[in-house]
């Protein structure tokens, strides 16, 4: 085929003439997001967006663009970056996307798209529905708490006499993605973990076929897409000196993780000491404040309102608030609960569960035992928080750079592998 120029922000590249913009872009070293591209699909889905650029003018998704003679691109403004990032973000917050406790963890182009974004957050509230989980299915598991409706297995997964396995039911906001069970039960194992590897996240998953790999053998461990990813924070605070500083910690809903991985620094520890005391907190078992922080550490959510409490004392006596982990950024693991009303919850934990003790199948209701919440909230949902730190829990090289950056101005650039959801 022909060989024609095009243009990416303002930049003259070369490739082959109908080929696919986000293949051309990436044959270039231009990373152009997207989710539901799939190589073998034509024409291109063009459902998630993730992939919009302004083509000659005009808001499109490049995996629907071909390219031609004098294609003109833009793919990195500030608009565009911004778009990509909210698309992802309320992919986030729809869906139930426990990453900790997901086999696709590491593996999931959705929590890549997220890393590859720095995205540590999502600027949009967790909707937390109680979306159907499929067992029908003879080989599969169809979770749709983890489906984006990117269409990859409607458009792709045929039995080998040509019949359809997935299909789109219902519409506008309800749709989602069935399953024939019947042609479903003809796909061989090897057909089965093929679409369970077709789909961008968790959301097809086949029994007895899990993808838990070692960190570092998983597909988006260790390697960006791009040339330079680089993750920092925005807006470093300007510093006056380089006195010695003080953090308090705390551990609110949650595993105590965050605190163990600020302690997996090792021998690195010994340097901390000398920079930082650490006033109201596990490490040092101090109770309550003593004095004013410069900075303070929150791992966990708010499942009860001791928490609260304690929460709103720490923006009270902490310079900077930041919150570490899953749990604290928006819930985590502890907000699986959000999906099902908290009576429920309690008569299964209290009522219908087993225990050693007849008779003693009792709600605990004390005046001194906090009281529980609806549902967990993550901290940004009760206070004003100044930073997040995702992960679970986000390794210790990622909190102390941070740490040193938001106390001392430190140059804060983060590795694509230090950066991660779970």
């Amino acid at each position: 085929m022909a060989t024609c120029t095009f243009w990416i922000d303002g930049k003259k590249y070369e490739a082959e003439e109908g080929s696919n913009l986000v293949d051309a872009a990436k044959a270039n070293g231009i990373f152009i997001p997207s989710l539901c591209y799939f190589k073998h699909i034509d024409p291109p889905l063009g459902t998630c967006r993730t992939c919009t650029c302004k083509i000659n003018g005009r808001h499109n998704p490049a995996c629907t663009e071909t390219i031609h003679e004098g294609l003109k691109v833009e793919v990195n403004t500030p608009e565009l970056t911004d778009m990509r990032k909210a698309l992802i973000e309320m992919m986030f917050a729809e869906g139930n996307h426990f990453c900790p406790a997901c086999e696709k963890s590491g593996n999931c182009d959705l929590q890549h798209m997220g890393y590859e974004l720095g995205i540590s957050t999502t600027r949009f509230p967790h909707l937390f529905k109680d979306r159907l989980i499929d067992y029908q299915p003879k080989r599969m598991v169809m979770e749709h708490n983890r489906c984006i409706k990117c269409r990859r297995c409607v458009e792709e997964v045929f039995t080998a006499d040509g019949k359809r396995v997935f299909m789109y039911v219902n519409r506008g906001n309800e749709t989602l993605v069935g399953v024939d069970y019947e042609q479903e039960a003809r796909l061989t194992e090897k057909e089965a973990e093929n679409v369970m590897q077709l789909c961008p996240t968790g959301a097809i998953i086949v029994r007895g076929k899990s993808l838990t790999k070692p960190f570092g053998d998983r597909a988006f461990d260790l390697e960006s897409t791009q040339k330079h990813f680089r993750h920092t924070i925005a807006e470093k605070p300007k510093v006056v000196n380089f006195e010695k500083k003080t953090i308090a910690t705390v551990s609110l809903a949650g595993c105590f993780g965050c605190h163990m991985s600020m302690l997996d620094i090792d021998t690195d520890l010994l340097d901390v000491v000398e920079l930082v005391s650490f006033n109201k907190s596990p490490l040092t078992d101090i109770k309550t404040f003593t004095q004013r922080c410069h900075l303070g550490l929150v791992e966990g959510g708010c499942c009860n309102d001791e928490n609260v409490e304690t929460l709103k004392k720490f923006r009270e006596m902490c310079d900077i608030l930041v919150v570490m982990g899953e749990c604290a950024v928006w819930g985590g693991l502890p907000a699986m609960r959000n999906t099902i009303p908290l009576g429920e919850c309690l008569e299964e934990a209290y009522l219908n569960s087993v225990t050693s003790e007849p008779g003693e199948n009792t709600v605990p209701y004390h005046e001194d035992l906090p009281k529980i919440l609806d549902r967990v909230y993550g901290c940004n949902e009760i206070v004003k928080v100044d930073y997040t730190i995702p992960g679970c829990p986000p390794s210790p090289n990622h909190i102390w750079k941070v740490v040193k950056s938001l106390l001392w101005g430190e140059d804060y650039s983060l590795l694509y592998s230090e950066f991660k959801y779970d």
